[in-house]
């Protein structure tokens, strides 16, 4: 469009799915990085869930919408309101971006290679390594599995005992028989084995919502005994942009990131799929306010 500014008869539309979803700053990197690269386009967020998300995915055909973002609590959900699924959002159980092609609709998890791009883009290199993450729902099967696939050497996943640990042993089963990576899940509550599985691990990740509201200032780290300064330490909680966990990796003298980098690069993979294009990484960490 000629005025970059407007919306304009031509205009196209991708959505973002969620419930509760107004505080997310999805709209504004994609609304940026759409008017950045001359794509007529605009990302606007609506409030669904469960109860409403078929009626939402029907709506992607009918209005010829480029596709969508989704987010909890429809993640899990939608994949089977959705033609096809990408393998990895087949082994994730988990779909984060959708793409409609001529009213097929392709279901896609971009959280993993986010989280993946952001450690390269910070010159870290996985492949081979052993990392222990903790966490186990849509955020953290979905970086397991990516970085399973990207060549980590091995995964030691960390939950507490409930409803996600059984989602954690179906990942780690998929891992082992679908990639070369080796994976296994503790009880978080395991200190002595938390403790030698970080020892033996290059990175640590927190793949949980601790940190965020309603839980800032709370980590599942029991001390700063368990880190190393040669450890690389990752949250994906992007706001507050120092959590607990991050502070107490400050301290110890580890290299460490917040969740900012998944965020954009995620993001970055989901416009690539609607547009073809490849987002201005330098230009939207500007905008971001992004290291």
């Amino acid at each position: 469009m000629n005025d970059k500014s407007l919306i304009s008869g031509y205009t196209e539309l991708v959505g973002l799915m969620a419930y509760p979803i107004r505080h997310s700053n999805s709209p504004a990197m994609q609304n940026e990085a759409f008017r950045e690269a001359g794509i007529d386009c605009i990302q606007l967020a609506f409030e669904v869930d469960n109860s409403k998300l078929k009626e939402a995915v029907e709506a992607i055909r009918a209005l010829r919408m480029r596709g969508a973002n989704v987010s909890m609590p429809n993640k899990t959900v939608v994949g089977k309101y959705l033609d096809q699924l990408s393998w990895e959002a087949e082994l994730t159980g988990s779909v984060n971006t959708i793409v409609n092609a001529d009213g097929v609709l392709t279901g896609y998890c971009t959280d993993g290679i986010g989280y993946m791009a952001a450690l390269k883009d910070k010159g870290i290199d996985l492949k081979e390594q052993k990392m222990t993450i903790v966490g186990a729902g849509g955020a953290a099967t979905a970086i397991q599995i990516q970085a399973a696939l990207d060549g980590v050497g091995e995964i030691s996943i960390f939950n507490v005992k409930d409803k996600f640990f059984e989602v954690g042993e179906e990942t780690v089963a998929k891992i082992n028989a679908h990639t070369h990576c080796k994976a296994a899940i503790y009880d978080l509550a395991d200190h002595d084995t938390l403790r030698k599985e970080i020892a033996e691990s290059c990175l640590l990740a927190n793949a949980t919502g601790l940190g965020m509201k309603p839980y800032e200032g709370v980590t599942w780290l029991p001390d700063m005994s368990y880190l190393r300064s040669d450890l690389i330490v990752t949250d994906t909680v992007y706001a507050p942009r120092m959590t607990k966990f991050l502070e107490m990796a400050r301290e110890a003298g580890c290299r460490y990131m917040n969740g900012h980098g998944m965020m954009l690069f995620q993001g970055a993979e989901a416009f690539r799929l609607w547009t073809g294009k490849t987002m201005n990484i330098a230009h939207m960490k500007k905008y971001l306010d992004i290291d």
